[in-house]
């Protein structure tokens, strides 16, 4: 696949004229709409290590506007969520010369308290699961059963909360996830994400794809709980290809996996300044993301 470069990338600088930026991360960064609204632009800005490549990945801010705004429609029998519409064009105070840039890359969503942790969800035992379980045969300090394998399904998917940090998300136990969030809301999103987690998985599942673990976000606006942030992306979740899926190994996940472990075989200290990326490299993860874009949603973003 040789992708036109100028036409979809969306990289570290590029930032709308005329709107506030109130908040960017490793992939979004988020503007003032009004005081109801923001704008989330998804950028093609990729990272590795915690670290943010000074080259991006081609479509994967459209990628993952389409794959979240597809979990967000599907799933909103379960929950409400922050999402109000996927069009540039709703964004009456977007300098119109930005907005053929924009398009399919944002999201217009309304304002919403975060919750102060990050709602994780396993089903299967793999990361960083597996090596606290190799340790203790716990996973946050959930006791589990002993003689798991690494990738074996849970007898049932477990929530694992974590902080939320800008460099890097520390695990938290349920006892000190409650602490943070109270009783009566760590309950209720406790339950929630299990509930999304499984629909998550069950219509993955006919489209051969397994669901290993996801990250969801939660957040609060008049009284109502939200679900936010993204769902059920690659970059929040670890789905594998069932075909490729064995108890025992690391199946290859549909994310930048294929960057990590390309970085894996060079000589970097994994610490700021990122090395160059090999531009072939940059063509398998946009496929990659491309793939599972149109497996989950049925749309075809660019053609081969």
């Amino acid at each position: 696949m040789v992708l036109a470069m100028t036409d979809v990338y969306l990289g570290r600088d590029d930032r709308p004229t005329g709107l506030e930026q109130i908040a960017s991360g490793k992939v979004r960064d988020i503007y003032a709409l009004d005081p109801e609204h923001l704008l989330f632009v998804t950028t093609d800005r990729v990272s590795a290590f915690d670290v943010v490549m000074n080259e991006g990945v081609p479509m994967k801010g459209k990628v993952l506007t389409a794959i979240a705004a597809h979990w967000f429609e599907r799933t909103r029998d379960l929950t409400a969520n922050h999402l109000v519409s996927t069009s540039v064009d709703d964004a009456e105070c977007l300098d119109p010369a930005w907005r053929e840039r924009l398009r399919g890359r944002v999201m217009i969503v309304r304002r919403a308290t975060p919750d102060p942790i990050e709602w994780v969800v396993r089903g299967h035992i793999a990361g960083s699961g597996w090596k606290e379980y190799q340790q203790s045969q716990t996973i946050c300090g959930i006791p589990l059963p002993t003689g798991l394998s690494l990738a074996e399904q849970l007898p049932e998917p477990i929530v694992t909360p974590t902080t939320k940090h800008e460099d890097h998300d520390r695990p938290l136990t349920p006892e000190e996830a409650r602490d943070l969030v109270g009783t009566e809301r760590w309950e209720h999103g406790q339950a929630l994400c299990l509930d999304l987690f499984n629909r998550g998985r069950e219509e993955l599942a006919p489209l051969g794809l397994r669901l290993a673990d996801t990250k969801f976000e939660l957040g609060v606006r008049d009284g109502e709980a939200l679900l936010i942030d993204e769902a059920l992306t690659p970059d929040s979740s670890r789905m594998w290809d069932e075909g490729d899926y064995r108890v025992g190994i690391s199946p290859p996940s549909f994310d930048k996996q294929i960057l990590r472990d390309w970085l894996e075989t060079l000589d970097w200290n994994k610490e700021y300044p990122a090395p160059p990326l090999d531009p072939a490299i940059i063509n398998r993860v946009t496929a990659r993301y491309l793939e599972v874009c149109e497996r989950i949603t049925g749309l075809a973003l660019i053609s081969a």
